[in-house]
């Protein structure tokens, strides 16, 4: 039982610390870059984005572990443990490309293809453990609704 509390704590530390990657690029530009853009009337507060990534990441981990705990010897798990891999560099390259870069539009190039690698992902991880395709989905709807908040906010600005 600890190996696999353990097990899911490094995942999620893992998952976590994408999401710190993240912020490195985001943080610095809020404030300044990000408060001037013309927004959609559905963008959501500021705060909001902190505690909902928190809480995605902290599922994405769980749903890792129950794809390694299946057997890192077997090729199907280390191949949907790369294309979650893949993802998890799509997530922060969104964040890098949109607030570091300040490119709504490269960004959008990259949430698209955020979302067809969480789908591949989900795919892969419902062939091993359904709970772990389950606990995907709210992630794939937020990145469905970013995508559409970041279409129109390149297409506002």
């Amino acid at each position: 039982m600890m190996t696999r509390i353990f097990g899911i704590i490094i995942a999620t530390i893992v998952c976590l610390g994408a999401g710190f990657l993240g912020s490195l690029a985001t943080m610095p530009s809020i404030p300044t870059w990000y408060v001037a853009l013309n927004k959609p009337p559905f963008n959501p507060p500021n705060w909001l984005f902190g505690p909902v990534w928190i809480i995605l990441y902290i599922m994405m981990g769980i749903a890792a572990y129950l794809i390694f705990e299946k057997g890192w010897d077997k090729k199907e798990v280390k191949l949907s443990l790369m294309h979650f891999g893949f993802q998890l560099v799509f997530n922060v390259a969104w964040s890098i490309v949109f607030f570091g870069l300040h490119s709504p539009w490269g960004a959008f190039i990259v949430i698209v293809i955020l979302w067809l690698l969480i789908l591949e992902t989900i795919i892969r991880f419902g062939k091993l453990s359904k709970p772990a395709a389950w606990l995907l989905v709210p992630y794939i709807l937020w990145v469905s609704f970013a995508s559409i908040l970041n279409l129109a906010v390149a297409l506002l600005n």
